[in-house]
């Protein structure tokens, strides 16, 4: 069951009472820096993914004729 606006609000209260307002602000700041440091590794990886695939090089299986003695 989902908490109300009004238990929301207490809730909130008391975490602004415990860590206070500069600290949660600071806790906010490196969430965000790594969430972007996340997405910025996701990125460069696909990035590294299309690049290998650049660098295959297409063959063809050729049988070999059988000697015949």
């Amino acid at each position: 069951m989902m908490p109300g606006p009004f238990e929301l609000i207490i809730i909130l209260v008391i975490v602004l009472l415990i860590f206070g307002g500069k600290r949660l602000k600071n806790i906010g700041g490196d969430l965000g820096g790594a969430i972007k440091g996340f997405k910025k590794s996701m990125k460069e990886s696909s990035e590294t993914k299309i690049e290998d695939k650049e660098e295959i090089i297409e063959s063809k299986v050729v049988k070999e004729e059988e000697e015949t003695k």
